[in-house]
């Protein structure tokens, strides 16, 4: 047996939401981040603005933004959470884009999640844009790189040596 406890678990192995309300709202800060592997010829038109279907970076950013509030709509028991911000940033590499999403708030729980979702949303609304012109688009990397606030504190992603990135 593991001495791991899942906290959306009740103590009969049942689904359950969390109990958040004996907690002190405080601020709470998430950053998730993911890549879209792509053509050079994809993340060229996406630069210079040449997919038919417009703007995609700015169609993605919005995306992320949406999918960060309604993320307790899409993942069954998280809390739905007043958001104070979302930040969507993008890289266009070579063959990939890098999307990093921040989120904020001042709640009972974090928004790991809505840094997730964002993230993943952003990316999936890319790859819609783009899948006539390249259908072998990889959506990959999604990882929790940082959060703050709350009990558990500060959180940051290692490297394989042990250093913070």
């Amino acid at each position: 047996m593991s001495d791991l406890q899942f906290s959306h678990l009740d103590p009969a192995g049942n689904a359950r939401m969390v109990d958040v309300t004996p907690k002190e709202a405080t601020h709470r800060r998430a950053v998730a981040r993911c890549k879209v592997f792509m053509k050079p010829e994809t993340t060229a038109a996406i630069a210079n603005r040449e997919v038919k279907k417009g703007d995609v970076i700015a169609v993605a950013r919005v995306a992320g933004i949406q999918a960060a509030k309604r993320t307790s709509d899409m993942i069954p028991l998280c809390h739905p959470l007043l958001i104070g911000a979302v930040h969507i940033n993008f890289e266009i590499a070579d063959d990939f884009i890098a999307i990093e999403a921040q989120v904020n708030t001042v709640d009972r729980t974090g928004v790991e999640m809505e840094a997730l979702h964002a993230c993943s949303v952003a990316a999936l609304t890319i790859y819609d844009m783009c899948k006539s012109a390249d259908r072998a688009m990889v959506i990959g990397e999604l990882t929790l790189w940082e959060k703050s606030g709350g009990r558990q504190g500060l959180y940051r992603r290692e490297d394989q040596q042990g250093q913070s990135i």
